[in-house]
This record gives structure tokens, sequence and C-alpha cells, in this order.
């Protein structure tokens, strides 16, 4: 336990200590914000307002809340991940720079390194998602709250579980890279694609029927749906109590994916948070046993 504590200590003081890796990791979100606010406001503006049916006046104050729970949902689903794997850049950089054969020759099990690796990027990025989630928070209160306290809690848990979700599949990818050049290739492609195969982007109801069913195989597509909940569950009770149509308010939550199916069947937000711990178990799981393998060859 000593020496895990302490490979922790070291691998998040090297992150912080690395500027350029930390500012880039902390500023991401916030630069997502201000292209999404720029770029998708009013592209998803438009959309509640064609989704609402005709004969039913929208306040500006309720799709503005609309707006900005699918925006900050949106963020941190992709936040969470991709923070994640630029935090755990460490493990490559000390195969870069030869730290790691001294970490090898010590009397340290190759399981206890990898959980070193994996406890530290976990910290560290829970620090940037947590500052980008406040980040989002104010920005809701700015155009439209409608979130209680059990919103933020749930919207705080669906962070945390993302984050060790993305913690654990950036760990089983970095244990195969060993150069900078692989660095900025695993980086870039994760940062163009997550957010379209998660429905951050682009709501999955909107891609075709066979991609639906495709990435409703996917725990990140999960994840995503539940921020979007905890972020939009309260202007969706607002809209209940000033009188939409249940039948209206439905049709909403299909169109951003709050309402999630799998093969017609409607799924839960217990199974959704049953399929995203179990993601994170079998993906920590089968990091540490590559690891352990590794030992052996």
């Amino acid at each position: 336990m000593k020496a895990l504590n302490a490979l922790v200590k070291r691998n998040i003081r090297l992150f912080f200590k690395d500027r350029g890796m930390f500012f880039t990791s902390l500023i991401t979100p916030a630069i997502l914000l201000v292209l999404y606010v720029t770029f998708l406001g009013n592209v998803y503006r438009d959309s509640f307002m064609q989704a609402i049916p005709s004969g039913l006046e929208a306040a500006r104050e309720l799709i503005d809340g609309c707006v900005g729970g699918q925006l900050i949902s949106s963020i941190l689903a992709v936040s969470c991940v991709t923070v994640s794997f630029c935090s755990n850049m460490i493990m490559v950089q000390d195969k870069v720079n030869g730290s790691i054969k001294d970490l090898t020759i010590s009397p340290v099990s190759r399981s206890t390194l990898a959980l070193g690796y994996y406890f530290a990027t976990l910290i560290s990025s829970l620090i940037i998602c947590v500052a980008a989630t406040g980040m989002c928070l104010a920005y809701v209160a700015a155009v439209g709250w409608y979130m209680s306290v059990s919103d933020i809690l749930l919207l705080l848990l669906d962070v945390f579980l993302l984050v060790m979700f993305g913690t654990a599949l950036s760990s089983i990818i970095n244990v195969f890279l060993s150069t900078q050049g692989q660095i900025s290739a695993v980086g870039t492609i994760i940062s163009a694609g997550y957010g379209f195969i998660c429905g951050a982007y682009m709501p999955m109801s909107q891609f075709s029927e066979g991609l639906q069913k495709a990435l409703s195989f996917l725990p990140g597509t999960y994840g995503t749906s539940l921020v979007r909940n905890h972020a939009m569950r309260g202007v969706f009770a607002q809209m209940e109590s000033v009188g939409y149509p249940s039948e209206a308010i439905n049709a909403l939550r299909d169109a951003v994916d709050c309402n999630l199916y799998f093969f017609g069947s409607s799924v839960e937000l217990g199974t959704m948070y049953a399929v995203l711990a179990g993601a994170v178990a079998v993906l920590i799981a089968a990091y540490v046993l590559i690891n352990a393998l590794k030992k052996s060859n």
C-alpha cells in the first residue's frame, strides 16, 4: 500500500508539474463550452422549437434551460473521457524518457505500478472535470436554472463514473503506446471521434436505425444519457408543471437521448448505471491482467 501511495503521489506531481499538459487538460472544457455556445446553441434551440407540437407556446426561459442542459451534458460527457486520456500520458512519457526502466527494476509489482498510474490519472482528471462541472453549472445558472440539489449530486456521480471509465479505457490503450507520435495520434482520434460515437455531438436519435443499434452496445452511450437526464430533469419537470402534454415532453426526451432504447426496449437509469459501472470493472480488470501478463513475458 505504501508503494502504491508513493506511485500515485509521484504521478500526480508529474502531471501538475507539466504545465503544458495540465493547462491543455484544464482549458479543453472551457474551449468546448465556448464553441458549443457559439456554434451549436442556435442549432439546439431550433431543434427544440421544432420538436414542440404546434399550438404550444414555449417560454424562452424553458427553451434556454433545455439548450443549456444539452450543451453542458455534451461537454461533460466528452471531457470526462478526453481529459482522462490527456492525464494518463504520464504512463507513455515514462516509456519515452526511460523512467519506466527504473520503476520496473524496483521491488514493485507490475500490478501495483499499473494501479499507480490508474489512480493518479483518476484523481488528476477528477480535479479538472469537477472544475469543468462548476463552470458548466455557472453557465446554466446564467441562461436558465432548473436543477435541484439532487440533480447536481447525481451529475457529479455521473462525472465520477465517466472519469473512471475514461481512465480505464485510456489505461488499456496507453499500455501499448511508446512514442510521442503515438500519443499525438491517439489523442487526436479520441478528441475527434469519441463525441460522435457516444452521442454527445449529435443525439443518437438522429442516426440511422442500424447505427443506433450498434452504438447501444457502447458504455459511453449510457454515460452520456445519464448526464443528459440529470442536467435536463428539472427543465422537463418544469414543462410538465406548466401544462405541457406528457407526449410532447417524452418526444423531447427521445430527441436528446434522455430516453434510450436497446433494440426497441426502454433502458432504465438503473440499468445505465449498471452498464457503465460494469464496463469500468471489466476494463480495470483487463488493464491489470495485461500488465500482469507482461511481467511473465
